[in-house]
């Protein structure tokens, strides 16, 4: 059974307090513990003594994937036996495809690189989309942050003050590449809610497109509300710059309940199941994975390190700080979710796909004769 996010029951890290510290953190905790009997989990592998380890993220520097990726590079290092050099290395472009398919068949396969991935990655392999060189299912899946819905926001200067508007307003869309979430979202709006969104596909990152929010090049995009609460929070949300259209995921989100889902605004059953489908993602949360082939004692060493770190009272301090709200999954109920949308139904697959955006033909040259 596949894990049902749970966007509208999230405990914030910053309102429970070190005495009450989120029941899956210690969930996740024991297990690490307990893998390797009396000794904490990650003393077993000496293998990391002098090495340096590298946490590839799939998008751009100053987002949140970034952020979190920096502060579990901060913290896990202390989980691993030999005490590691950990560092970031940010590797955006192909609508996160770039990251997923260094990590599936070039990253090295020894535990000395790990990565963040953006969670519309197994998604895209399910619909076939071009430039998908990896297989979700073989990767080593080691938890994830929490589910968390996504958003569709408007400039509040585009004259849009409910979803119904964007049915008769045209309305342009920060993007980036086609396999990611950023296009996606919008684009089955367009096809399969009838809205008038125009997309503006080629920017580099996340942060890019919120520049040009700012600056008026284009008006709108999809928006993880994890990351739209803890960057924009204070300037956009409580500043009124911003309206909530509308939400991805499979239920509310309690800090925008008056806003509805796409699965709501949809008219036919046939339209549910395919927005549900493209819903999934918000299941991941931001995932962290190992490249396939390591040995099984390093996923092992790896894993139990990751749950530590989650577990960690001064990571969660700084997430409260950075106003990030945690909600961790096990490697595996990442690993569950992730096979769950890989191995969707294939008809819903084929009906996504018809509403999914195309990729433009580049037209042939002809020669000169």
């Amino acid at each position: 059974m596949n894990r049902i996010p749970r966007g509208g029951h999230r405990l914030p890290c910053a309102r429970q307090g070190e005495s009450n510290m989120n029941l899956r953190m210690l969930m996740m905790y024991s297990v690490a513990v307990t893998t390797a009997g009396a000794a904490p989990a990650w003393a077993a592998d000496p293998f990391y003594k002098d090495k340096t380890v590298t946490i590839v993220t799939s998008t751009g520097a100053g987002g949140q994937y970034d952020t979190i990726a920096r502060a579990v590079a901060r913290h896990m290092r202390s989980k691993l036996d030999g005490n590691p050099t950990i560092i970031v290395q940010n590797m955006p472009g192909g609508g996160n495809l770039l990251a997923t398919n260094y990590m599936f068949n070039i990253a090295p396969k020894d535990g000395t690189a790990f990565a963040t991935l953006h969670n519309s990655q197994p998604m895209q392999q399910a619909l076939g989309v071009g430039g998908v060189r990896f297989d979700a299912r073989k990767f080593n899946w080691l938890g994830s942050t929490g589910s968390e819905n996504s958003s569709f926001i408007v400039w509040h200067t585009a004259g849009v003050k409910s979803f119904d508007d964007l049915l008769n307003k045209e309305v342009t869309v920060g993007a980036t590449g086609a396999g990611s979430s950023l296009t996606t979202f919008p684009a089955v709006m367009n096809n399969v809610l009838g809205t008038k969104l125009k997309i503006v596909s080629g920017y580099r990152s996340s942060p890019e497109i919120n520049i040009a929010i700012e600056r008026g090049e284009v008006q709108s995009r999809a928006f993880g509300l994890g990351s739209l609460f803890a960057e924009y929070g204070d300037r956009w949300v409580k500043g009124k710059k911003i309206v909530f259209a509308a939400q991805i995921g499979l239920k509310r989100d309690k800090r925008i309940p008056e806003v509805p889902t796409l699965v709501e605004l949809a008219k036919t059953q046939e339209a549910r199941d395919i927005l549900k489908f493209i819903a999934a993602p918000t299941a991941l949360g931001k995932p962290y994975t190992a490249p396939p082939d390591l040995p099984a004692e390093r996923v092992k060493t790896l894993r139990a390190a990751f749950a530590a770190t989650m577990a960690d009272k001064a990571f969660n301090a700084e997430m409260t700080k950075l106003h990030i709200d945690l909600d961790p999954m096990s490697a595996e109920e990442t690993t569950q979710v992730v096979m769950g949308t890989v191995n969707a139904a294939p008809a819903v697959v084929a009906e996504a796909k018809k509403v999914l955006p195309k990729k433009s033909k580049k037209k042939k040259k002809k020669k000169k004769e």
